[in-house]
Order: structure tokens, then sequence, then C-alpha cells
């Protein structure tokens, strides 16, 4: 079979990581964490430190970083029966609505119990296995602000399944970018955890700097189960796209997207010329980047959606010869690990 012919099926995304190589917890200082830089200009690969990145980008690129906060998504309760069970917010839906995955058997009608008096009724159950959800304290139905408010101190820093272990104190801390703002996330936008104050002072000093919104959903870690990528049914993310920013797009000028979210807000705003709504855009080799110059991301898991759209930047091919340079220097992959950056 041919290379291209090969890029439409999600098998050809796969790799083998050893299980050392999965961070589960971040380095210290974040800006010690390695940086494989690939020049897709002359082919050249470099072994790096995050606090190297002014080092190779380019002069007059800006930065592009995603402003989304992580909200303490996951909850543990009982239903009425006294069964236990694990909720994790996925995003809010009209009418004081929200999408939710519920470990646990749960029916229309059933109501979950939380601290505080918080409860959850289920409102129905969807195809995909997600469960459509209103929240009450003291029958009172809640806004997402206020929502949110009650998470932050009975629910749970929501942890990508492979780490593997209950959040702690400091994942509060870590497992949150430094401009962090606008609560929705139920993921972090893991490229921007690597930047301390200092850096991230010193970048702005040399480089314009534009923020925009996209609320990383739990479909991030959605396996791409169908055996061509093409079949799968891309998960759609709210984002808001400031003014400023937008005029900046609309030039020509390059950029650095910090990350995959950035990007697919980014590219999606290139094909649509829409500042605000649900993106639902799929970056692969056959759906290449329009207007992002530079890819600042982290390594990514196996047949995700998120190394095709690595794949959209540098090939499939190159994509999985990068990550196997990686493995074999012993960088860490996933959330905590270490970033790559394509030039």
């Amino acid at each position: 079979m041919k290379a291209d012919e090969l890029d439409w099926l999600t098998q050809s995304y796969d790799y083998t990581l050893p299980p050392k190589q999965i961070a589960t917890q971040p380095v210290e200082p974040p800006d010690a964490a390695r940086m494989l830089v690939f020049d897709r200009r002359d082919g050249s690969i470099h072994h790096a430190r995050f606090r190297d990145l002014e080092r190779f980008l380019p002069s007059e690129t800006a930065l592009f970083l995603n402003d989304t906060r992580v909200i303490k998504a996951r909850l543990y309760g009982t239903k009425a029966t006294g069964g236990r069970v694990e909720l994790l917010l996925n995003k809010p839906l009209p009418d004081n609505e929200y999408l939710a995955m519920i470990r646990g058997r749960v029916r229309e009608g059933t109501r979950l119990s939380f601290d505080e008096g918080l409860q959850a009724e289920v409102r129905a159950l969807l195809p995909d296995g997600a469960r459509r959800v209103r929240f009450y304290q003291e029958d009172k139905e809640l806004d997402f602000s206020r929502l949110v408010e009650i998470l932050e101190r009975i629910g749970h820093v929501p942890l990508p399944p492979y780490m593997n272990r209950e959040d702690t104190p400091e994942d509060t801390r870590h497992y949150q970018s430094l401009f962090a703002r606008e609560a929705g996330a139920v993921a972090a936008p893991t490229a921007s955890l690597h930047f301390t104050p200092e850096q991230l002072e010193r970048l702005k000093s040399t480089h314009p700097c534009y923020t925009l919104t996209l609320h990383v959903g739990a479909g991030t870690f959605k396996p791409v189960e169908s055996e061509k990528i093409l079949e799968h049914p891309m998960h759609s993310e709210y984002f808001r796209i400031p003014p400023e920013a937008a005029e900046y797009l609309r030039g020509d000028a390059p950029l650095l997207a910090v990350g995959t979210t950035v990007t697919r807000t980014v590219e999606y705003f290139a094909r649509t010329s829409r500042t605000e709504g649900e993106c639902d855009l799929f970056l692969h080799p056959g759906n290449p980047p329009r207007r992002v110059n530079h890819l600042l991301t982290n390594f990514h898991l196996p047949k995700s959606t998120l190394i095709m759209l690595v794949s959209a930047f540098i090939g499939r091919e190159k994509t999985l010869e990068l990550y196997r340079e990686a493995i074999r220097e012993g960088y860490r992959f996933y959330s905590y690990g270490d970033a790559m950056l394509i030039l």
C-alpha cells in the first residue's frame, strides 16, 4: 500500500511507547522540560530545553496562547440506592444543561448526590455514552458560573486517564497554564504548561502575544476507533477569538500556535472567518494548516486526532520518525511530558 493511502488508515498512526515514558508528574521548573526541535526548512533535528524556545523562534513571530482555565470537573458521589458514581463534566449546553460522562449505571431521572448538597439529575442518555444532566443545590437550578464556584471547592482536577492516579493539591497548580482565565476546560492545553513567568515576560518583550479561548473537552482523549480516520466523528469545542487576535490572523504575518487547541481554533477561523462558536475542525495530512506557521506541542497518544494534527504539518511518516527519535532519547510523553517545536 502506498504511503498516501496509509495516511487514511487509523492503524498507520500507531506506535509503541514504553510505559516508563508516560509522564505522571511535571518537571520542575517547567521550562526545564526537554524540547525536540524539527526545522522543516532543512530537515534538521535539535534536542534542547523548553527554556531555549527564544533561541529557535524566528523574529517577528507572534505567539498565540489559549487562555482557557481547567475546572475541577470530576465529581465523586452516590445514587439514591447508595451506589457510588463518578461524574466528569464535559461542557455546558443551552438551558442550564450539561454534557457529562458518568461511571456507574444510571437511567433518565436518576438523581446523583455530591458534597455541599450538590445534585445532578440525568436528563438523557446519549448514543455515544455521554449523559445530559442538570445540576441543583437546595432544589435551585444552577447556571455555569455558580456551578464552577461549587466545583472549585468539592471537585477534583480531571487528570487524563493515562496518568492512572488520583489528583493531588499540587495538580491544582501544575495542571493550569500561567495565563488561564476563562473557565470551561476539562483538559489543559498542555503545551502551555511549560512556561515560567520569567520566560513568558521575556517572550512578550520581543514577540507579539495574543490570546484566544478554546475550552478543551473530554473528547480530546477520545480514541479514533474507526478503521479510516475520516469516519471518526470529530468532537466540537467552544471557542472565541478576540478582535485584536482576529485582526492579526487576517494578515499573513507569522505566528506560533502554542498547542493543538490554538492550532484548531486559528485554522477554523482561516476557513470560516468565525470568531466564536463550536470548532469541530479535524486536521490531518489531507487537510493541512493554512494559517499557522509554527507549532509548539507535546507528544500525543497513538492513533489520536492530535498525532494526526501533527502529521498535517509534517506528514505521517516524518511524525512517526520524530516520535521514534524522542522515544530513543528518553523523552517524557503526554500531558506532563516534554515538548516538540515544529518550525
